[in-house]
């Protein structure tokens, strides 16, 4: 069912998978402009994605997700940039959900764009069906269990409020952008918040209300994941790795990084070599 294009699902009814990938832009040439009979869903890894589905505009950036409705034309806005990366995954939802038998344990409300507070459990669940899809051991049992998780991940958190007023949310986006541009330098809440002429407990509730984690948070966030890209798609070593992303002590890194990701990072670049690339 479709509602202010919000996909409402009933997990007692099948989802069927069907194939995955990662794009990955050459910065030639453009999204095609189509209709296609399946879903899509999009989780952006890196760079800025600009769609259009019907008579609606999509910029999306790294960590948000978008669902293409099937049986709607959708297409690119202007040429792929060249550093644009994103997951995508093709599904069928079977059955139809009749309303006055609706089981709220059993439904999931799936917005069409989303921020998600941990793009990274998100890009695992994509990553395990790349590997699988690869090495032609992905079961079609195995595949729909994927999807339904992943649909799972994007619906499990309500949108964050957005405050009292634009000053608020303006401000909280404030700090996500500083965070952003000098998470490779020695920053704290405390540091955010001189260079924006605030109090720090003050812009670390108002941070927290808008993103649902805190700042410090973020802050190790952003440069985990920007230490996953390297360790990906370089051979710096482990140290060179942690001062390029803001880290004073390797073991400190250490600690963060199987914080966040459950696993070394020595460990996460064997087991992540594998690259599936797409011009979709």
């Amino acid at each position: 069912m479709i509602s202010q294009n919000t996909l409402t699902i009933d997990l007692n009814h099948p989802i069927k998978s069907q194939n995955a990938g990662l794009f990955i832009s050459r910065g030639q040439g453009t999204h095609p402009t189509r209709v296609i009979e399946s879903h899509e869903l999009i989780l952006v890894k890196e760079g800025t994605l600009n769609l259009w589905e019907e008579d609606q505009t999509f910029s999306l950036e790294a960590g948000q997700t978008l669902h293409l409705f099937p049986s709607r034309w959708h297409g690119g806005l202007g040429e792929l940039p060249k550093n644009l990366q994103f997951y995508w995954i093709h599904f069928d939802v079977l059955g139809e959900i009749v309303a006055k038998r609706k089981n709220k344990r059993t439904m999931l409300e799936v917005p069409q764009v989303k921020r998600l507070h941990r793009p990274e459990k998100l890009e695992t669940l994509f990553r395990y069906f790349l590997d699988s899809q690869e090495a032609g051991d992905l079961g079609q049992d195995s595949a729909n269990l994927l999807v339904s998780l992943m649909l799972t991940e994007v619906a499990k958190y309500a949108e964050p409020e957005t405050g009292d007023s634009d000053k608020v949310s303006s401000l909280a986006m404030m700090v996500h952008n500083y965070i952003q541009m000098n998470y490779d330098s020695t920053i704290s809440s405390g540091k955010i918040a001189r260079e924006l002429g605030y109090n720090s407990d003050y812009i670390g509730r108002i941070f927290r209300q808008i993103y649902g984690y805190t700042i410090t948070e973020a802050i190790h966030r952003r440069r985990v994941h920007r230490a996953c890209r390297m360790l990906l798609d370089g051979d710096m070593t482990i140290e060179e790795i942690a001062r390029a992303c803001g880290f004073s002590d390797a073991d400190y890194f250490r600690r963060i990084f199987r914080r966040y990701k459950h696993i070394t990072p020595v460990a996460f670049r064997k087991v992540n070599t594998r690259v599936y690339v797409n011009t979709h």
